[in-house]
């Protein structure tokens, strides 16, 4: 049970037993509280081979509360939210996003795609699953309806970010044998854009490679088809496409948190002086974009339930993640890997002949960035505790824990954050140049690793 969603390896962690009783719960759940006739439960699932199960075991569950269930068969999760946003009921989706195949898990929202976070619901399922209680069956199954929203998602998505004018387009989209490959076709045929797949088969062993475009070996493939045949840009998603990554017209990676300044400074020409969500782990030059454009910057912590939480506090237009995230307001506060690839595609397209991606975007790399590094360690929050110590005796330095621990001097930064699923700590560091960044990360990783060792020793 993660903080947002519930992923575990099949069977051991996760089975049909499992997936009855979240479908149970949520239907619970999300029950009307003036009594009312609950509107049904929409259910979505990637390709992996045990999906099908799964979300059979799940749609079980839901229509043994005597809910009806509004079956969408195989769905990105964006297009799982979509349905939740335009029909107004509950959904689940059966995935495990970027995690191997042999992985699986559910994500969950309220109707209007609102997610379900540990504090706004995952914590009853988790006791749900600790019961050993079952609950009593409805007097009356609810029924199963296969429901097709394909078409109408198509024509939303051309809504928000129209193609028509852009100059034509060559893009290599390499789908990871997961869900894009379902959405990326119907979604840019009849535009000025040429697709050039890689892997749209939907395939749950991810025979190729992981989709998982946050490792840059899956990203290996990708590069060179764009180097090879002169591609305009390159687009990668994840095993659910919900998270877009973005390589250039050289193969290099385009940094998610340029794009999220790219979005951010399109979106601010459409709604002047509105705020923009960024996590705390985006560069600095998000925030400095937003700033320039006259919107309002909102930092957040690292995660969908607390980005979209914040984006409907604040009634931000758009928020960002580094970790290739992007939420739109106009997309029901939630996360479309294939919009975001739209606005870039529709940036791109707007600029005149010969203007390449690395120079649209070269504006928002203003720094020099480790990259996320993880390093193994027993108690994290006792490693913690020893930074914030050492670097709080830091002149000049300055400190937050909004998520983890960030320590920032004019500079440079850096997070050092604990790992919701396993022993590790996960560093970021950002500074002015290439020199200074290696600097403070050797530091940072050198300090982790002794204090590690040291508890090791200790216990």
């Amino acid at each position: 049970m993660k903080a947002y969603d519930i992923r575990g390896v099949v069977p051991d962690e996760l089975d049909e037993d499992t997936a009855e009783v979240v479908g149970r719960t949520l239907a619970e759940l999300t029950r009307p509280v003036d009594g009312g006739t609950h509107p049904g439960v929409i259910v979505g699932r990637d390709a992996r081979v045990s999906s099908p199960a799964l979300a059979a075991a799940l749609a079980r569950g839901v229509g043994a509360a005597g809910v009806d269930v509004l079956d969408l068969g195989l769905a990105s999760t964006d297009l799982v939210y979509f349905a939740s946003g335009t029909l107004e009921r509950p959904a689940a989706v059966v995935t495990a996003s970027h995690n191997p195949g042999r992985y699986n898990g559910v994500k969950m929202c309220r109707a209007g795609a609102v997610p379900i976070g540990w504090e706004t619901g995952l914590a009853d399922v988790a006791a749900a699953l600790d019961s050993p209680d079952v609950p009593p069956a409805a007097g009356v199954a609810g029924s199963v309806t296969r429901v097709e929203v394909m078409a109408d998602y198509v024509r939303y998505l051309h809504g928000l970010v129209p193609l028509d004018g852009v100059r034509p387009l060559r893009v290599v989209v390499d789908a990871g044998n997961g869900m894009a490959g379902l959405t990326v076709p119907p979604v840019l045929r009849d535009t000025p854009v040429t697709v050039d797949g890689l892997y749209l088969e939907l395939d749950g062993t991810f025979p190729h490679h992981e989709a998982n475009p946050l490792d840059p070996s899956t990203l290996v493939d990708l590069q060179h088809r764009v180097r090879t045949t002169g591609a305009d840009l390159g687009l990668a998603f994840d095993g659910d496409a919900d998270r877009c990554f973005v390589v250039d017209e050289r193969g290099h990676l385009v940094t998610p948190s340029a794009i999220t300044a790219l979005i951010a400074e399109r979106e601010l020409r459409r709604h002047p002086g509105a705020t923009i969500i960024h996590n705390l782990i985006s560069s600095r030059a998000v925030a400095e974009v937003i700033t320039e454009n006259g919107g309002v910057p909102v930092r957040t912590r690292v995660g969908h339930s607390f980005i979209k939480a914040t984006m409907a506090e604040t009634g931000a237009v758009f928020g960002g993640e580094h970790s290739g995230h992007f939420y739109f307001a106009d997309f029901f506060n939630a996360d479309s890997g294939l919009l975001a690839a739209l606005h870039v595609l529709a940036a791109l397209g707007a600029t005149s002949p010969g203007t390449v991606l690395s120079e649209l975007v070269g504006r928002y790399e203003r720094y020099a960035r480790s990259g996320e590094v993880n390093s193994t360690v027993a108690d994290p929050s006792a490693v913690l505790a020893a930074a914030e110590e050492e670097y709080g005796r830091r002149p000049g330095a300055r400190l937050d824990h909004l998520d983890g621990l960030t320590v920032a001097a004019d500079d440079w930064w850096f997070n050092l954050r604990a790992s919701n699923t396993e022993p590790l700590l996960r560093l970021n560091v950002e500074a002015t140049d290439d020199g200074t960044m290696v600097a403070v990360r050797d530091e940072v990783l050198a300090f982790v690793a002794a204090h590690a060792a040291g508890a090791r020793e200790r216990s």
